[in-house]
């Protein structure tokens, strides 16, 4: 059986270990055994949401930059839920994907696992801090031994498939620093905010406080903490 991208669910969810359906679809000729991993797939029909139906798609989720970002317009400032949000978050683009700054919940791990930069790391943010029900998985960028917190950048399943991997277990989501270059509204120092990152699995709009803003000719440069979903 020969499928192309027209074959899949078109969710770009990154279940698979691939950022885009596109992706997996350009790799089954030669690995048609790929097609397992979709867990949406199915050979009768291509599953549609009723949140992907009821509105166009929303933003890529495989980290294109500005250039993939869906021209400003109202149906299209709101997450897969129909959410507005007020800007989109993106990551540098010298780094693998988006900055977090993380806190395992028992910060000890990250002096006992040796976690070291360049480590590829697995958790799930818990609770307060985020909430988010899908394991988050990325590249080691600094570790602080003495207080636990690692800054790392994610990057999706398929890495911890072909490399392996250290659990943090559950964590929490201290903190985003990324790039904005789409916003609706003026940014400011100490204002919370509803925004997407642009390389969300879920494509679900955050809210955060912005308590550093650089302005670059380029986009504006920001860190956002007290991080939640919803």
């Amino acid at each position: 059986m020969s499928l192309t991208v027209k074959d899949l669910p078109g969710l770009d969810c990154g279940a698979c270990g691939y950022r885009t359906c596109a992706t997996l679809a350009e790799q089954l000729p030669s690995a048609p055994e790929l097609l397992k991993r979709c867990i949406y797939y199915s050979d009768k029909q291509r599953l549609v949401t009723p949140a992907l139906a009821a509105k166009p798609p929303a933003p890529a989720a495989c980290g294109a930059c500005a250039a993939a970002l869906a021209p400003e317009g109202a149906d299209l400032w709101q997450d897969s839920l129909g959410r507005e949000f007020d800007f989109y978050l993106d990551h540098f683009p010298v780094e693998p994907g988006p900055r977090e700054i993380i806190l395992p919940h028992n910060p000890i791990i990250t002096r006992e696992m040796n976690v070291q930069p360049g480590d590829t790391l697995i958790g799930r943010p818990l609770g307060m801090s985020c909430g988010c029900p899908i394991t988050h998985c990325g590249v080691a960028m600094q570790v602080d031994h003495r207080t636990g917190v690692i800054v790392w950048c994610v990057t999706g399943p398929l890495r911890p498939r072909q490399e392996g991997f250290k659990d943090l277990g559950y964590y929490i989501a201290e903190g985003y620093e990324g790039l904005v270059r789409k916003r609706r509204c003026e940014l400011k120092i100490g204002m919370r905010y509803f925004f997407q990152p642009t390389m969300c699995m879920l494509q679900w709009r955050h809210s955060g406080l912005i308590n550093y803003l650089n302005r670059t000719p380029e986009a504006l440069q920001i860190r956002i903490e007290g991080l939640w979903i919803g």
